[in-house]
């Protein structure tokens, strides 16, 4: 009786391994295979080292390998990259990153609807958010007058903006775009640089120009700007004006001050759109003074038709170590903020100074 026990509880133990263990099979249509592959199965890689479930593929049947829970969210994921790819949107090693991380969240929204939102196309390059957060940010602009994009670099929170200033000029929903940025160091250093005014204030604003060289004819920019169809100017420009039928971009928002926002809010006219960018961590404003758009974020919010839309590392669209790097610096001055306020309560004075004085005399 003994004898049998350990044999047949061994026999149990494989027996429930292997029915823990489940296979799927995903036939996926031969005109769509290669898309969902990739080149070199360079999105199969991706896949293999993101999904919870061993993935093979022969010929245009998928096998999906593990435990019921990771082959169904495998599933999951391997139907919405199927779907972008039959919507005619280019699969990449980044969207399939950004897809099986969208999946791993408790949201409503599907990856292939998300990823194949078009916002406007020139010359066979199609612009698109990439993530859950830029749709929301995108669709954020839609439906409100007045929308503040704040995130780190590469989260593309000006190049969806321009680019919803381009397709709305297109629709003409607006006779004008407007682009303007605080040129912090022009102001500063304004008159020991060569040349004219515009000559000295154009390296500020060339981020701008290249977002338009993106999405419209660079032959066409030329005219446009002397028609003041488009207007790329600093943001002192804009003072004394009332700005109707426009869409209004302030790019680099942080290196405002709280009278400059308000200044810059305040020209809003009627049939107008503004998008104000920026990332709070990257103040470059003199002496210390506080941005105007920190300021803003609890001034204005919970005002009805505007909106605050936050971007994180996870939004970062540029190469993949961008996300990494921003993630590492906010840790870096995270530690630094506490370091300080330790390094504080040893002053005289503060409350773990008189603590500790006050428990050197009680003994």
């Amino acid at each position: 009786m003994t004898d049998d026990n350990p044999d047949t509880s061994g026999q149990s133990r494989a027996t429930s391994t292997r029915r823990s263990v489940v296979t799927s099979t995903v036939e996926v249509s031969p005109e769509v295979v290669f898309g969902l592959l990739g080149a070199s199965d360079v999105n199969l890689r991706t896949l293999e080292q993101l999904l919870p479930a061993e993935i093979h593929v022969r010929g245009n049947v998928v096998t999906l390998t593990g435990a019921a829970a990771d082959v169904a969210a495998s599933e999951r994921v391997i139907g919405e990259l199927v779907d972008l790819v039959g919507r005619g949107t280019p699969l990449t090693p980044d969207l399939v990153r950004h897809s099986v991380s969208m999946l791993s969240e408790t949201t409503a929204e599907s990856p292939a609807e998300v990823l194949s939102l078009d916002i406007i196309s020139r010359r066979g390059k199609t612009i698109r958010p990439k993530t859950l957060n830029q749709k929301r940010y995108v669709d954020a602009i839609d439906n409100n007058t007045v929308v503040f994009g704040l995130g780190p670099a590469g989260t593309g929170k000006t190049y969806l903006a321009m680019a919803k200033a381009v397709q709305a000029l297109q629709s003409k929903a607006v006779n004008r775009i407007i682009l303007t940025r605080p040129a912090v160091e022009a102001g500063e250093r304004l008159g020991f640089l060569p040349g004219t005014l515009s000559e000295k204030i154009d390296p500020y604003l060339r981020p701008l120009y290249d977002a338009l060289h993106d999405m419209i004819d660079p032959e066409s920019i030329p005219k446009l700007m002397a028609a003041g169809v488009i207007e790329v100017a600093p943001l002192a420009f804009m003072r004394g004006r009332t700005l109707n039928d426009s869409f209004i971009i302030l790019d680099e928002a942080q290196n405002t001050t709280t009278e400059q926002m308000k200044m810059f809010l305040t020209r809003l006219g009627f049939g107008s759109k503004v998008v104000v960018t920026g990332d709070v961590s990257q103040v470059d404003l003199p002496g210390g003074a506080r941005s105007g758009l920190l300021a803003a974020t609890g001034i204005l919010e919970g005002i009805d038709d505007i909106h605050f839309s936050h971007l994180t590392s996870q939004d970062v669209v540029r190469h993949r170590l961008v996300a990494d790097i921003v993630d590492a610096y906010g840790r870096a001055e995270e530690a630094q903020r506490g370091g300080r306020l330790r390094d504080a309560d040893k002053l005289p004075g503060n409350r773990a100074t008189r603590r500790a004085s006050s428990h050197g005399r009680r003994s």
